[in-house]
């Protein structure tokens, strides 16, 4: 039996975004839930779907089918319409901490929506990963205010 000892150096990423939604509060929160579930998308266009239970504990995940998949995570915190806070591995796949927070609120009408997201991460992060997660994190948000967008003219019977 070997060990081996290596130091590495542990990184914090703290990613922080806000953005107005055209869509009340309702429509806005079931956009973050289509983004991160089934409705999931990567940026070149390809359908990147996962399942998340929204309830406490609940978990956030890619389902491959025949008992394959990769977990990203467990429902730390949920308050519909209002929070949803998730924490787990996330994508990543060597030894990290991740927590993410979409907290949502109605502007002064009630006719829009201010989401505020945060993702912090800590652990021996590789380059890529420290170069490209906000750009992940970018397609994903810019996805919820489309659906999110979509589902109020579809409901108003604007259709696709």
């Amino acid at each position: 039996m070997s060990t081996t000892i290596a130091e590495q150096e542990v990184q914090v990423i703290c990613i922080s975004r806000e953005l107005e939604i055209a869509a009340p509060i309702a429509i806005a929160f079931e956009a973050i839930l289509e983004e991160i579930g089934p409705g999931g998308e990567l940026p070149d266009g390809k359908p990147f779907p996962m399942v998340v239970e929204p309830w406490p504990g609940g978990r956030w995940y890619r389902d491959l089918g025949a008992n394959a998949g990769h977990l990203w995570g467990h429902v730390q915190v949920i308050k519909p319409p209002t929070l949803l806070e998730l924490c787990g591995p996330m994508f990543m796949s060597f030894p990290g901490v991740n927590h993410v927070q979409y907290r949502l609120t109605p502007d002064a009408d009630g006719g829009g929506t201010r989401l505020s997201f945060t993702h912090r991460a800590m652990g021996p992060l590789p380059e890529p990963v420290l170069k490209g997660v906000g750009t992940g994190w970018d397609h994903g948000l810019r996805r919820i205010v489309e659906i999110a967008e979509r589902l109020v003219s579809e409901r108003r019977g604007g259709g696709k």
